[in-house]
């Protein structure tokens, strides 16, 4: 399954990069943020796609009735919000259809998929007619150009780009996620870390 393949090609290789280095660096590359300051804060620190191939906006339009935007969201989560706007935003910029899934499905998902779960929120691309190929674009809250610059990867991915190749160019995942309900003072299942990176390249 296409979805698998993305997921083995992307987090191992982004784990390995730290070699011994341990959870701890792991842990560095989440930003939990609890308010919309602290997200800006963050934001400020990402690198903005700004340089895009030449048939971005014609795969973007052209593509729109095949694929389904999907992003994830809990009570209280400001990323989940801002991810939600942004991604909205390009939604009716290109014609895509953007949708929630519950905080369950989203975990299910990312189960599936073997994706280290860090925290809400994470954005997906599917086909609509077929549930089961899904490409992550988003793994915290992003820049509208660099989750842009995802869907037009996940849309090429989905249509006959080689996985790798996709993966390598796809913009670094962020980590700018909400912070983990607790219960009891113990913090929730699937707290984890992930430093999920890929070139910014469309050189491949």
């Amino acid at each position: 399954m296409l979805a698998g393949l993305i997921a083995s090609a992307t987090f191992p290789s982004a784990l390995a990069a730290h070699g011994n280095a341990g959870p701890a660096v792991l842990r560095a590359s989440v930003h939990a943020v609890a308010n919309a300051a602290a997200m800006r804060q963050w934001l400020r620190r990402v690198p903005v796609t700004r340089q895009f191939p030449p048939d971005f906006n014609e795969t973007l339009h052209s593509q729109a009735p095949l694929y389904v935007v999907e992003v994830s969201t809990a009570p209280g989560c400001v990323p989940c919000a801002d991810l939600w706007a942004r991604l909205s935003g390009l939604g009716v910029r290109y014609g895509w259809r953007v949708q929630t899934i519950s905080a369950d499905q989203a975990m299910l998902r990312s189960g599936r998929l073997g994706l280290p779960w860090i925290g809400h929120p994470v954005g997906w691309v599917r086909p609509i007619a077929d549930r089961g190929r899904t490409i992550p674009i988003a793994i915290g809250t992003d820049h509208a150009s660099n989750l842009a610059r995802n869907m037009y990867l996940a849309a090429k991915m989905l249509t006959g780009v080689r996985p790798s190749i996709g993966v390598r160019a796809l913009s670094k995942f962020t980590g700018i996620v909400a912070p983990p309900p607790t219960h009891r003072g113990i913090a929730a299942d699937h707290q984890g870390a992930s430093a999920l990176h890929a070139r910014r390249s469309f050189r491949d």
